[in-house]
């Protein structure tokens, strides 16, 4: 496995890492789960993303027990807190108090002492940066985090939330967590480029667009026990089925076909040549998904196959392809 910086910390972090949205806690029993985090640590895999809200808590929960076996310091544990996690007014947001008390619950879930990453999982508009800033700088110096992040949060407002960190000289973001795959590119524009002059790294989620790069899909059939045939868990991955996304993914598979990759392997690949991004978060309700993921971390994708998916998803790519 290759380790990359995070952002410009001295952290090294898995190119691949592990996610826990939508299966562990949740659609996935425990016993795989422990199944998947063990391959996935054996692997080389050392970096491990979660949120208080995957499943109101379970997701940290069963994380948790799933790294027990694991040295502590082996490893980089990610959460975050912004969404509600109940029906108190103040248990929602990016306020003092709700991150201070968010994250609290999440050391108790995960059963740590301490996060390496906090991220704050969207923008809150009602409460000011310079709150969200010196918060999670007073998590830091109290040894409950170590670093902090966002999530999906724009240019402007990582620029704002740097901005208020060299104002108070406090520690700045060192990530941001955005989507980002062959078939969504929105933050190559200017997230991208921001969060590189600001010394931020990209760890992104769903590089596989929920399982439609995987090759399951060709020709836009929905075979079951995929996560699309399931209406527990595919609400959102059914609107991104549409008949562009779906041709480029048969293009992707095609082409991963040809170069003797598996079209999961080409999709990493290709988010992996970026220097931007710090990692990739793959979700795995199998152990040997994550296998087949790992494999691509050794992939140097040649200019040919870079130009083609340009010319399948760029800004001068047609609409009706």
């Amino acid at each position: 496995m290759k380790t990359r910086r995070l952002g410009t910390s001295g952290t090294k972090v898995s190119a691949i890492s592990l996610g826990s949205w939508l299966t562990y806690g949740n659609a996935v029993e425990q016993e795989r789960s422990d199944a998947c985090v063990r391959t996935a640590f054996e692997g080389g895999i050392n970096f491990f993303d979660t949120a208080d809200i995957y499943n109101r808590g379970e997701a940290e929960k069963a994380l948790s027990k799933a790294l027990a076996p694991f040295k502590r310091s082996d490893y980089v544990l990610a959460s975050k807190a912004f969404w509600p996690m109940s029906d108190g007014v103040n248990d929602r947001g990016l306020s003092r108090k709700h991150l201070m008390e968010a994250c609290h619950a999440s050391l108790k879930r995960l059963g740590t002492d301490y996060l390496d990453l906090y991220q704050c999982h969207r923008f809150d508009p009602e409460t000011p940066v310079e709150e969200v800033v010196r918060a999670m700088e007073d998590l830091i110096r109290q040894g409950k985090i170590l670093y902090w992040g966002t999530s999906v949060w724009s240019a402007a407002q990582i620029e704002a939330a740097c901005g208020e960190a060299e104002r108070w000289r406090a520690y700045r973001p060192i990530s941001n967590q955005p989507r980002y795959n062959i078939l969504h590119r929105e933050i190559e524009a200017d997230i991208m480029p921001t969060s590189w002059r600001r010394g931020m790294g990209q760890i992104v989620y769903c590089p596989l667009a929920q399982g439609l790069l995987t090759g399951k899909y060709r020709g836009g059939a929905i075979p079951p026990g995929s996560r699309a045939a399931d209406d527990a868990n595919n609400s959102f991955l059914r609107p991104h089925l549409t008949e562009r996304n779906l041709a480029i993914a048969d293009q992707v598979a095609e082409r991963a076909r040809e170069l003797g990759h598996t079209p999961a392997q080409l999709s990493l690949a290709w988010i992996l040549r970026r220097e931007e991004v710090s990692s990739a978060i793959i979700g795995a309700t199998r152990p040997e998904q994550i296998e087949e993921n790992l494999g691509a971390v050794d992939i140097e994708l040649d200019d040919e196959t870079i130009a083609l998916i340009e010319r399948w998803t760029g800004a001068d790519a047609p609409e009706d392809f």
